[in-house]
């Protein structure tokens, strides 16, 4: 597939887009008044509570304000449309009550949380495509429309199967990203993660299969970005066949500008070497040239460091299948994790672990006052295990690892709009 050169996307507050950029810790003073500004906006449009605990978090509001390159009003626009939507779907209470067994086979045709971070402490996600296939996609559809798996009533406007799907993005937003914010072993430690890495295999799939799938997976991709934008970092796609380029010419459509030039199209020889550049080598499944056990279906191969961090109850000794949250405890210095969801009918809610909040708020607070230059001195010497001689930065790292696409020749291609 000929490619096109990565370009740079450049904010308005005058540096480049891309983590961590435009995330709390590293915002510019435009983009400080944005965020300030932003939620006294919502304040008087009763769409945001300021409190001892705010009814949204910063890092959410920074999301809304990236997607829509800092403008307030649009910004505004993109939260509003999601809150309604979420109010109108009940999705809490879906999150909440829907059936496990129903959202693993959910699960199970959508990207997997391999339980591995990328270099950057960002959570890493395996889609294939080949298992979605005409039938399976029929059958999971014709079941999810028939039946209520939660105790939500939407309004009808979202189909049920997408619904299901977005237990998924819920699962991303309110578990795995949590998790991975409280790890330190990263570059950027207090700097919340509010994003995900994928590796998405379309290899063994057919022109065919790629056109039934079409109107599935540009229905779903439309709504994520509507409603969980700046959710998506790197996306690595592997075993493109040559015909792909008439198929990226429909899914680039389906994302902003950002989002396309971040996405990496491999040929078979640059996958192992441009993987590695992003994700240690341990945190790479093994059919893509690294040493992790993890084969799409599994359940989360959990970090080691991971499971150092947390503190099992109740008998556990992982994470369970289905829904689960973060919640805090003990005045902000821990977080547990929840299980929830019902099985056989009846609700679950049980305490699965808790973790040690890595940064609470009075320490953070005391950490902006003293100046986020002498903060970020401490930082880097506190980073257990991260060489950052070694691991620079992912632009930097694409740009020696990427090289410029050739015309008809599989190339690395980072894509750009």
């Amino acid at each position: 597939m000929s490619g096109i050169p990565a370009e740079r996307v450049v904010s308005v507050g005058g540096h480049d887009i891309g983590y961590p950029h435009g995330h709390l810790g590293y915002l510019t003073e435009e983009e400080e008044n944005a965020l300030r500004n932003f939620k006294v906006y919502l304040t008087e449009k009763g769409l945001y509570t300021s409190s001892q605990n705010p009814s949204h978090d910063d890092q959410t509001l920074l999301r809304f304000l990236r997607a829509r390159k800092w403008v307030i009003q649009d910004a505004y626009k993109q939260f509003k449309d999601t809150e309604d939507w979420r109010k109108a779907n009940q999705l809490e209470v879906l999150y909440d009550t829907i059936d496990v067994d129903a959202y693993e086979e959910t699960r199970s045709l959508y990207p997997q949380w391999t339980g591995r971070r990328d270099r950057r402490g960002i959570p890493l996600y395996l889609f294939q495509i080949r298992h979605l296939d005409s039938k399976t996609v029929s059958n999971y559809e014709k079941t999810a429309e028939s039946t209520n798996v939660s105790k939500a009533q939407p309004d009808g406007s979202t189909p049920q199967r997408l619904l299901r799907l977005f237990a998924l993005y819920e699962n991303l937003t309110r578990f795995a990203q949590p998790l991975c914010t409280e790890m330190t072993d990263r570059e950027h430690p207090r700097t919340p993660i509010t994003l995900s890495t994928n590796i998405v295999d379309v290899s063994q799939v057919s022109l065919r299969m790629f056109w039934n799938l079409k109107a599935h997976m540009q229905a779903a991709s439309t709504l994520a970005t509507a409603h969980y934008p700046e959710t998506l970092d790197r996306i690595f796609i592997i075993g493109a066949p040559y015909f792909f380029s008439t198929v990226w010419g429909w899914i680039k459509r389906w994302f902003d500008p950002i989002t396309v030039s971040k996405i990496f199209i491999l040929s078979p020889g640059e996958v192992k070497p441009t993987l590695e550049a992003f994700i240690e080598p341990r945190n790479i499944p093994k059919a893509y040239g690294g040493e992790l056990e993890f084969s799409f279906f599994d359940r989360p191969n959990l970090d080691p460091k991971i499971r150092r961090a947390v503190s099992w109850e109740n008998g556990y000794t992982d994470f369970p299948e289905g829904p689960a949250y973060w919640r805090p405890i003990d005045g902000g210095k821990k977080l547990e994790c929840i299980a929830v969801g019902s099985k056989g009918g009846v609700q679950r809610r049980e305490r699965v672990c808790t973790i040690p909040v890595a940064f609470p708020k009075e320490e953070s607070a005391a950490v902006k006052d003293e100046g986020v230059g002498a903060a970020e001195g401490e930082i880097q010497e506190g980073v257990q295990g991260l060489s950052i001689a070694d691991d620079n930065t992912a632009a930097e790292l694409a740009e020696k690892v990427a090289p410029q696409a050739a015309e008809g020749e599989n190339k690395t291609t980072p894509v750009s709009a």
